[in-house]
C-alpha cells in the first residue's frame, strides 16, 4: 500500500509543480520516520514516473537529483532502479540516466552496515552490466545508421555510453567494489563477459579509432579486476640481491642432499617477497654457484660444490622453469642470466683457475642438455666465453694439465652411480668377486667422493646407501657360506676373505657418508615392524657425531660376557686372526668390552706396551672397521675420564688409527686405511679439542677436516657474534665460513640468544641503506632454521619491543621498518614450508622451544593467554601496552577471566564481529600448531596497537608490519598470514592514511569468506 501512497505523492507533486525542496519538505511530513526512503523504493518510483513517455519527465528527475544530493536514496538503490531500464530505443531517457550515473559514479560510498555495502557492490555490477548492453544497443545503432547514412544520433550516445563506463571503471574504489562482487555473484560476472565480447565484435566494424580506442580501454580495465592484486612493480634499480646468493650458498655448504623441491619453493619465495625479476634472480643463483665453487675447501667440499653447481642447480632451474608463465620466456631469462654473467670476467676467470677448465662451458652443456637454453643461445653464448679466455692471464698451468677437472669428473661420476645401483640390485652370493671388484674401483682415488657427491646432488644418496646397508646386512649371515664358497674355484677360505672385505668395506663406506652427509641419509624413514639391520643400530647407538653424547657404560657397549672373553683372548694370543671363524658384525658389538678389559689390565700392570701393540694390530690388521668400532666406544669413554687418567685411552687411539706395515693384509687394505683414518679423526676431533690432544692420523689422499675450529678460544661468543655479523653487514653478503660459524654460535647460545642479540644489532643501525642491507642477510641467516628462529621472534621478541614502552624508541625508521620487514618474510616462509618437509640440515637439530608455547598461549577457551589478558581492559591509556611483570614469565593463568572476545579457537561465523574474530577460525586452522598460535597472538596485538588511542614508534610499526603483509603478498596468496588478523583490524587500518586504499583492503581480507567480502565491501565503501 506505501508504493501506491508513494506513487500518489510523486503525481500530486507533479501535479501542483512543487520545487524540489518542497517536495522534500513534503514528502517528509507524508511518510514519518520508520521506514528508509530505500525499504520504500523511492528511487525506482521516481524513475518509473519519470520514464512513462519518450522523453524523461524533466520535473520528477529534479527530486531523483535532489534525493541523491540529500542522501535521502542510497547510490545502490539508484544504480539498481537504473539497471532496469532496458528500453534502449528511447535515446533522451537513456541520455538522461546517463547524465543521473554521471553525478555520483565515481564518488560512490556507503556508511551504512556491511550488508547494505555488499547491496552497493551488487549494485554497481549490475550498473556495469547495464552500461555494456546500453553501449552495445548504442554500437548497434550507430552500425545500423552508417548503413542508412544517418550516423549522428547513434555516435553521440554510444560515446555518452563510453564516457560514463571509462569515468566508472577508471576509479580503483570501483573496480575493487566489482572484485567483490564478482565473487559474490559469479553468474552475472559471467554476463559480462559475454557482453563484453558481443561489445568487441560489434566495434570491430566501426570506422572511427578514437571510439574504438576508448572501448578498448573500458575492456581492459574490466578484464583487470579479477587480477587487480597481482600487479606488483620488479625492483629494476638493483642488480645485486644478498638473500638469494646467501640462500643458494647455505644450501650448497650445508645441505647438498636436500631434496630440490624445498630449494626452489624458497628461492620463489625470497623471489616474490623482494620482486626480483627473472634474469637477475637466475643471475644470481649462478654467482652464488661460482663464489661458491672458488671458496669452498679443497677436497671433499669442492667436490661437494661442484656436484651442486653442474647437477643439482639445472634441475632447481627446471623446476623453476614451470613456475614461469611461460617455456620461451624462461629460456630467454636464462639467455639473459647468461649474458649478464658473461661480463663478470673476473669471477669466472677465478672459477675456471680454481676448476682447471672452463665451468662456464661445461655448464651451459648441462643447460642446453636440460632444455633451459636453445642450442643457437648455448653456441653463441660459448663462442663469447672462449673469445673472452684467449684475453685471460694463463689459467692452465703446465702442472695442472694432467689434473683431470672436478666438473668434467662430476658429470661423468653421475652415470656411473646409476649403473653402480644396478650392480648392487644383482644377488650377492652369485658373483661376490666382481662385486669386490666394483666397490674396490670405488675406493681408488677420490672416486668414492666423487660417486658420492654425485649422487647426493641427484638425490640417490639415500638409495646408495641403503644398498649398501642390505650388502653390509648380507655379509653377517654366515649361513650363506656354504653357497658363497661354490661359486668360488678355491677353498672356503676365499669365501671368507671376500666376505669380510664385503663387510669391511660397506661399514667403512656408510660411516664415511654419515659422516659426510648426515646420518639421517643412512636410517630408513620409518623401521617399525620391519627388520632392523646391524649397522643402523650400530650407528644409532655407538657412533659418535656432533652434539650426540654417549654414555660409555650403556648396554649397547655391554653384550654377551662370554663372546668377550673369547674375542680378547683371540685378539690377545692369535698371531693372526681366523677368518672363516669370524662373525664380524658380532666382534663389532664386543669389541667396546673387550677394549675396556685390555685397557684395565693394561692399567693394572697385567699387559705390557707390546701386547697393546700386538692386540691393536689385530683389530686393525684384517677388517679396519673394528678399529672404528674400538676408537667410537674409547671416544665415548675418553669424554667420562678425568684429565689424569685419559692417558692411556689417548695412546690406545694413537695405536688403532695409524696404518699395519705388514705384507699378511687382505686386498684394498691401503685404500680401506686412508677411509678408515678420515672416519677416525671425525669421530675424535671433539675430545681431542678438548683435551688439547694432538693425533696424527695418517691423510694420504683425504682431505682435511674444513670448517672446524672456527670460534676464537677464550673469547665470549656474544662478541665473535657481533664482529661476525659486523664483518658481513659490511662486505654485504655472507661466505661459506661465516655461514659455519653463524650455525655454531646458532648451536652453542640457542636460537632466542642468537635471534635476540642479531635483532638488537639490527636496532643499533640508523642509516636506510645499512638496515635494507641487514634484513636481507639476517633474512638469510635465518634461513640456518627458520621455523625455530619464527617463533622465537614473533611469540617472544616482538610482543616484547611492542608491550614495553621503555623500548619504543627503538623502533623507530630506518630500524623499526627494517624489523617489521623482516618479521613478515620470516612468517612468510614459516607458515608456507611448515606443513612440507623440514630440510635435513633443520631435521638434525633437536627442537628447542624458548618457552612452553602452551602456557604462553593456552588452548583453553576459558583460560586467556598473557597477550589475551593484555589486551582485554578496557582502559586505553599507554599502561595497557606495558611489559608484562617479569615474575609472570612462563607461569600459567589459572584464573578464568571473562576476555571479552571471542576465543581463539572459535569454530563459527560470528556476524556482529566480535573483536577477535579471525578468517583462520573459519578456516578452522589447528590452532595447536605453535606458528598458528604466534601469528594469532601476534595479529591480536598488532589490532589492539591500531585500536588504542595511544599512538607512538608501536602503531607505526604495526602499519608498517601490515604494508609489509601486502607488499608481499600475490595473487591467490591471500589466506596466508593475514587469515590470523581479526577482521575488526580493517577498519582501523583503513583510519591510516598510508593503508586507506582499496587495494590494501581487498589484499588483506580472505575474500573466500562472506563475511570476509564484508568486511571489505564496508571498509572500500567508506574510504
Amino acid at each position: 500500500m506505501k508504493v501506491v501512497n508513494l506513487k500518489q505523492a510523486i503525481l500530486q507533486a507533479w501535479k501542483e509543480r512543487w520545487s524540489d525542496y518542497q517536495w522534500a519538505i513534503n514528502m517528509k511530513k507524508f511518510f514519518p520516520k520508520g521506514a528508509t526512503w530505500d525499504i520504500l523504493n523511492l528511487a525506482e518510483a521516481l524513475l518509473e514516473q519519470a520514464m512513462i513517455g519518450p522523453s524523461p519527465n524533466p520535473l520528477i528527475l529534479s527530486y531523483l537529483k535532489y534525493a541523491i544530493s540529500s542522501q535521502m536514496v542510497s547510490y545502490s538503490s539508484v544504480l539498481t532502479a537504473i539497471s532496469k531500464f532496458d528500453d534502449f530505443s528511447r535515446d533522451l531517457c537513456v541520455q538522461a540516466l546517463l547524465d543521473i550515473m554521471d553525478m555520483f559514479c565515481d564518488r560512490l560510498s556507503c556508511h551504512g552496515k556491511a550488508e547494505e555495502c555488499i547491496g552497493l557492490c551488487r549494485a554497481l555490477l549490475s550498473a556495469l552490466h547495464w552500461l555494456l548492453r546500453c553501449t552495445a544497443a548504442s554500437a548497434e545503432r550507430l552500425r545500423e545508421g552508417l548503413e542508412a547514412g544517418t550516423p549522428a544520433a547513434g555516435e553521440k550516445q554510444l560515446a555518452m555510453c563510453l564516457q560514463r563506463l571509462e569515468k566508472t571503471l577508471s576509479s580503483t574504489k570501483n573496480r575493487a567494489l566489482l572484485h567483490i562482487a564478482k565473487l559474490e555473484e559469479a553468474s552475472s560476472w559471467t554476463a559480462i563477459e559475454h557482453c563484453l565480447l558481443k561489445l568487441g565484435e560489434i566495434l570491430a566494424n566501426l570506422s572511427s579509432p578514437q571510439l574504438r580506442s576508448q572501448a578498448e580501454q573500458c575492456g581492459t580495465l574490466i578484464r583487470s579486476i579479477p587480477t587487480m592484486l597481482s600487479v606488483h612493480s620488479e625492483q629494476l634499480h638493483k642488480t645485486g640481491f644478498p638473500t638469494v646468493h646467501a640462500v643458494v650458498l647455505l644450501e650448497g655448504t650445508m645441505n647438498l642432499t636436500g631434496e630440490t623441491q624445498p630449494l626452489v619453493e624458497q628461492l620463489m619465495m625470497v623471489k616474490r617477497m623482494q620482486h626480483i625479476p627473472t634474469p637477475l634472480f637466475v643471475l644470481e643463483i649462478w654467482k652464488a654457484c661460482f663464489v661458491g665453487l672458488i671458496e669452498s675447501p679443497e677436497g671433499t667440499g669442492e667436490l661437494k660444490w661442484t656436484a651442486f653447481t653442474f647437477l643439482k642447480i639445472p634441475q632447481v632451474l627446471v623446476k623453476l622453469k614451470k613456475y614461469s608463465h611461460g617455456d620461451k620466456d624462461f629460456t630467454e631469462d636464462v639467455n639473459s642470466a647468461f649474458e649478464f654473467l658473461l661480463k663478470l670476467t673476473p669471477l669466472l676467470d677465478k672459477a675456471d683457475q680454481r676448476c682447471n677448465c672452463d665451468c662456464t662451458n661445461f655448464l651451459l652443456q648441462e643447460c642446453s642438455k636440460q632444455g633451459l637454453l636453445s642450442e643457437a643461445s648455448t653456441n653463441n653464448l660459448m663462442a663469447k666465453r672462449k673469445a673472452d679466455r684467449e684475453h685471460a692471464p694463463q689459467l692452465k698451468s703446465d702442472e695442472n694439465a694432467n689434473i683431470q677437472p672436478n666438473p668434467g669428473l662430476i658429470l661423468r661420476a653421475e652415470p656411473t652411480v646409476t649403473n653402480i645401483l644396478k650392480t648392487m640390485d644383482a644377488d650377492h652370493s652369485k658373483s661376490p668377486e666382481g662385486l669386490l671388484g666394483v666397490l674396490g674401483h670405488m675406493l681408488s682415488g677420490k672416486s668414492l667422493d666423487l660417486l658420492l657427491a654425485a649422487a647426493a646432488a641427484t638425490g640417490k644418496l639415500k638409495s646408495f646407501a641403503r644398498k649398501f646397508i642390505n650388502l653390509n646386512e648380507f655379509t653377517t649371515h654366515r649361513s650363506e657360506e656354504s653357497s658363497w664358497g661354490s661359486a668360488f674355484s678355491s677353498s672356503t677360505a676365499k669365501a671368507a676373505s671376500v666376505r669380510a672385505l664385503l663387510f669391511d668395506i660397506s661399514f667403512l663406506m656408510l660411516c664415511h657418508v654419515a659422516q659426510t652427509y648426515g646420518s639421517e641419509v643412512i636410517l630408513s624413514e620409518s623401521n617399525t615392524g620391519g627388520e632392523v639391520f646391524f649397522f643402523e643400530t650400530w650407528m644409532q647407538t655407538c657412533m659418535p657425531e656432533e652434539g650426540k653424547i654417549l654414555n660409555p657404560d650403556h648396554p649397547c657397549f655391554r653384550p654377551d660376557s662370554t663372546k668377550v672373553e673369547s674375542l680378547v683372548a683371540l685378539l690377545n694370543n692369535s698371531s693372526e686372526i681366523k677368518l672363516v671363524q669370524m662373525k664380524w658384525h658380532e666382534a663389532c658389538l664386543n669389541i667396546s668390552a673387550a677394549i675396556l678389559e685390555i685397557l684395565n689390565a693394561w692399567e693394572n700392570g697385567v699387559l705390557a706396551f707390546e701386547s697393546i701393540q700386538k692386540i691393536t694390530d689385530n683389530i686393525k690388521g684384517k677388517v679396519c672397521s673394528l678399529a672404528v668400532c674400538a676408537v667410537a666406544w674409547l671416544v665415548a669413554h675418553v669424554r667420562m675420564l678425568g684429565l689424569d687418567e685419559r692417558e692411556k685411552s689417548l695412546q690406545m687411539i694413537r695405536q688403532l688409527a695409524g696404518p699395519l706395515y705388514s705384507e699378511n693384509t687382505l686386498q684394498f687394505y691401503n685404500e680401506r686405511v686412508v677411509i678408515m683414518s678420515s672416519i677416525l679423526e671425525h669421530m675424535c676431533a671433539d675430545v681431542l679439542q678438548q683435551t688439547a690432544t694432538q693425533i696424527k692420523f695418517p691423510s694420504t689422499g683425504m682431505d682435511t677436516m674444513p670448517y672446524w675450529n672456527l670460534l676464537p678460544p677464550k673469547r665470549p661468543i656474544k662478541e665473535v657474534l657481533t664482529d661476525i655479523f659486523a664483518k658481513v653487514l659490511e662486505k654485504g653478503w655472507v661466505d661459506s665460513r661465516s655461514i659455519h660459524i653463524f650455525d655454531t654460535l646458532l648451536h652453542m647460545g640457542g636460537v632466542y640468544w642468537f635471534c635476540n642479540n642479531l635483532i638488537k644489532e639490527l636496532l643499533k643501525e640508523t642509516r636506510k641503506e645499512h638496515t635494507l642491507r641487514a634484513v636481507e642477510l639476517l633474512y638469510s641467516i635465518f634461513c640456518l632454521d627458520m621455523q625455530q628462529v619464527t617463533l622465537v621472534l614473533l611469540g617472544h621478541i616482538l610482543p616484547g619491543l611492542l608491550t614495553d614502552s621503555s623500548k619504543w624508541h627503538s623502533l623507530m625508521d630506518p630500524p623499526g621498518t627494517a624489523l617489521a620487514k623482516l618479521a613478515v618474510w620470516c612468517a612468510l616462509s614459516s607458515y608456507s614450508s611448515h606443513k612440507g618437509q623440514a630440510s635435513s640440515r633443520q631435521k638434525k637439530r633437536q627442537r628447542e622451544d624458548i618457552e612452553d608455547y602452551i602456557s604462553l598461549f593456552p588452548l583453553d577457551d576459558m583460560q586467556p593467554s598473557k597477550l589475551m589478558r593484555l589486551l582485554s581492559s578496557n582502559e586505553e591509556d599507554a599502561n595497557i601496552l606495558s611489559s608484562p611483570s617479569e615474575g609472570s614469565r612462563g607461569r600459567r593463568f589459572g584464573t578464568q577471566e571473562a576476555i571479552g572476545s571471542v576465543p581463539l579457537a572459535c569454530p563459527t561465523a560470528d556476524r556482529s564481529m566480535s573483536s577477535n574474530l579471525s578468517a583462520s577460525q573459519l578456516h578452522t586452522v589447528n590452532m595447536r600448531d605453535p606458528l598458528n598460535r604466534v601469528l594469532a597472538n601476534l595479529f591480536l596485538l598488532i589490532s589492539s596497537i591500531l585500536g588504542s588511542r595511544t599512538a607512538g614508534p608501536h602503531t607505526q610499526f604495526a602499519q608498517w608490519f601490515m604494508e609489509g603483509c601486502v607488499d608481499c603478498l600475490e595473487q591467490g596468496g591471500r589466506g596466508s598470514i593475514l587469515q590470523f588478523m581479526p577482521f575488526t583490524t580493517v577498519s582501523e587500518l583503513v583510519k591510516v592514511s598510508a593503508m586507506s586504499s582499496p587495494k590494501v583492503v581487498l589484499a588483506i581480507t580472505d575474500l573466500s569468506l562472506p563475511l570476509g567480502r564484508q568486511v571489505a565491501a564496508k571498509a572500500i565503501a567508506a574510504l
